[in-house]
């Protein structure tokens, strides 16, 4: 495959891949053709390496492949494609010039590390952005506030940021960093609260739907009384188990003395 051939084929599949609905298995097999079609060019040719042209579809290719990466939910995937675009993306660029999606992957990948509480990666990437764009630029001030948000645990605001976002790909790593919030709250409401009417759970766990909330509750084996419209929380409940089992062991001890002052 030469290079006409490679830049003929990526073309063809950015284009599928910004079609209404696209095939994404079609798709994930042209980008793996695309890659094929890299390496054996690169071996075949040493000098190649060192021209733009190259470089470009290079860099091309591996963002083509990490866009690809969110529309199928593969997070490992777009982390090592983040890692290959590293090069391209700080330093010297490759001597490339700047690539339109280069600040909203970076955002992706921020986005990502946050919802995998890489608080330390996070920063280390904030450090090799320009202060100018961690300020102005949209992809990247999205995130940064987040990281706050989540500082000062104000999650109502963090809740709020996914109506935020700068491009409908940064969902998909909200959602996963609300359902890490949820679940972090979960825990402190079971502490916290024997139960809850409806409504309260579902504000204080950041539901939108009845439904959503009644999944999540089942998923934590949670007690739901549609009648009194309340949720009993397993551990209240266990509890509540625990206490009445120690009130009975108590009360068996003070028969047992009893009996034996008897006898």
């Amino acid at each position: 495959m030469s290079a006409k051939d490679i830049s003929r084929l990526y073309d063809q599949t950015r284009a599928a891949l910004s079609a209404q609905n696209p095939n994404l298995e079609a798709i994930g097999s042209q980008v793996s053709q695309l890659k094929v079609g890299l390496v054996k060019l690169a071996l075949e040719n040493g000098q190649i390496e060192s021209d733009p042209s190259f470089q470009l579809l290079k860099r091309s290719v591996a963002e083509l492949g990490a866009e690809l990466s969110i529309k199928v939910g593969d997070i490992a995937a777009f982390e090592r494609y983040l890692a290959q675009l590293e090069p391209f993306y700080f330093g010297n660029r490759m001597g490339l010039s700047e690539s339109k999606v280069m600040y909203p992957l970076i955002g992706l990948n921020l986005l990502r590390m946050l919802s995998d509480n890489l608080i330390a990666d996070f920063h280390t990437v904030l450090e090799r952005i320009d202060l100018e764009q961690l300020q102005t630029n949209p992809f990247i001030v999205h995130p940064v506030k987040l990281e706050q948000a989540l500082m000062e645990g104000s999650y109502k605001k963090v809740w709020q940021a996914r109506s935020e976002v700068p491009t409908p790909e940064y969902v998909f790593f909200m959602d996963i960093l609300m359902s890490t919030i949820r679940n972090e709250v979960a825990s402190c409401v079971e502490k916290s609260y024997t139960s809850l009417p409806f409504d309260d759970a579902k504000s204080v766990l950041f539901f939108s739907s009845m439904d959503e909330l009644l999944k999540f509750s089942q998923k934590h084996q949670w007690t739901v009384s549609p009648s009194e419209k309340r949720i009993t929380f397993k551990s209240a409940a266990e509890d509540a188990r625990l206490f009445q089992g120690d009130n009975i062991m108590k009360q068996t001890l003070s028969y047992a003395r009893e009996l034996e002052r008897i006898v």
